[in-house]
């Protein structure tokens, strides 16, 4: 997850340019999990930069306007925006753990926080071995509780503190239920961003964006990771799966992969950078997407995973 650069921007805005000017018959290729007739639908604007979108047990999506400093909630019943936390610690890409309890990378302190349903605070996690993170970014949840989190460097313009590296390096880590200590898992990236686990916690993808690379682990039973494998040769933003395991990537619009890493399908959603993806909405067949300054609804005939 990241804030759009000028190069990308650039690079991005004239890809679009490219793109055949019927958006649905990009659709259309895909109709095996987009709704019949469907298509990308702005939701809603006026945003600073969107991001970290992820839906509650009833389908409403919470999601970023980082750079504004909020967390906003967008309700499945009426479709109405409310803010959620006017004070989030600048939050970035977010999860909901199994109590209900919306844990996030508020990378203002570098830190992992977690808000309970009342939008309150509380700092999981400050540090590793005690330096500060380069800035948590992305953020999966397993079954079990346990924390994965990427950790790259994008240097913001509200840090106080030097903006340089903190670690030596940009890792992946985890925080195992009930811990207080962040372990490495996988520390051979370039630059990890967008994870995200399937729903039975065997396996995580992370998107190594600085390598155009997106991998998958299998996930031992103490969490740590083995037999990392290319899934696709392309980066990513944020990511999401649906149920029938098909992986959704971001960045020039959203691609979506089969299981076995063949592309099924490319949509098209603005002229600039896509930042990131749930499935919410009533039925969990709403692609609500993030990118820039609005957001954007798809309908589909797949769902997503709770």
């Amino acid at each position: 997850m990241k804030r759009s650069a000028v190069i990308h921007s650039i690079i991005i805005s004239v890809t679009a340019m490219l793109l055949p000017l019927s958006l649905s018959a990009q659709i259309m290729d895909s109709k095996s999990i987009v709704a019949p007739g469907a298509q990308v639908e702005k939701i809603g604007d006026g945003y600073k930069f969107t991001e970290g979108p992820v839906a509650d047990k009833d389908g409403n999506v919470f999601f970023t306007d980082q750079p504004n400093n909020k967390i906003i909630r967008w309700d499945a019943e009426t479709g109405k925006f409310s803010t959620f936390s006017d004070s989030p610690g600048r939050a970035n890409g977010m999860y909901f753990d199994n109590k209900g309890n919306l844990v996030a990378c508020s990378d203002e302190e570098n830190q992992v926080w977690s808000f309970d349903k009342n939008g309150k605070p509380t700092v999981l996690v400050t540090d590793y071995e005690g330096k500060l993170l380069n800035g948590p970014n992305d953020i999966w949840i397993d079954p079990k509780g346990g924390i994965y989190l990427t950790d790259p460097l994008y240097k913001r313009d509200y840090w106080k503190r030097n903006p340089e590296m903190q670690q030596e390096g940009e890792h992946v880590y985890y925080l195992s239920p009930g811990s207080k200590k962040l372990v490495r898992v996988d520390e051979k990236l370039k630059k990890p961003n967008g994870i995200i686990g399937t729903a039975d916690g065997k396996k995580l993808y992370v998107a190594d964006i600085g390598d155009n690379k997106t991998y998958v682990y299998d996930i031992a039973q103490d969490g740590s990771l083995t037999n990392r494998t290319l899934f696709v040769s392309k980066g990513s933003d944020g990511m999401i799966l649906d149920e029938e395991g098909n992986l959704y990537i971001t960045g020039d619009g959203v691609t979506v992969f089969d299981k076995k890493g063949e592309q099924i399908a490319h949509f098209p959603v603005h002229k600039g950078w896509t930042a990131n993806l749930c499935f919410g909405g009533k039925n969990r067949d709403l692609l609500f997407v993030t990118a820039e300054t609005a957001v954007y609804g798809l309908k589909m005939k797949v769902k997503g995973i709770k």
